[in-house]
């Protein structure tokens, strides 16, 4: 079967029976120290510590996405500004069309020759 050695490290069983026969004051402490190792062993290897690399990836996309979203936006909103001045620009087309169908001389604006005073 083999030469049986001692073992290098203890369970966390072993040092709760451990502690149950051993009575010193050193014995106890030391076996609360390590059944604290334990716990937080438990506790990295269920909640593992953040990559920080991962971390930025994730950044990384989040903030491509959100450009993706605001370069869409900013597409839909110049599609809508286009479209308003085209109908802006037809409407002023229409307006131009109508004053020349009225025909009517309109009065000058500005300065006028013939009201200086004479010497």
């Amino acid at each position: 079967m083999g030469v049986r050695r001692n073992p290098y490290a203890f369970t966390e069983l072993g040092v709760a029976m451990l502690s149950s026969v051993l009575n010193s004051k050193a014995a106890i402490q030391i076996n609360i120290g390590i059944m604290r190792a334990f716990v937080a062993m438990r506790h990295l290897i269920l909640n593992p510590p953040a990559n920080p690399v991962q971390e930025l990836q994730q950044e990384v996309k989040q903030l491509k996405d959100y450009i993706e979203e605001v370069f869409a936006d900013y597409n839909d909103i110049n599609d809508d500004t286009r479209t308003q001045l085209e109908l802006i620009n037809e409407t002023l087309t229409e307006l131009q069309a109508q004053n020349k169908q009225n025909g009517k001389p309109r009065n000058p604006i500005g300065y006028l020759a013939s009201r200086q005073k004479k010497k």
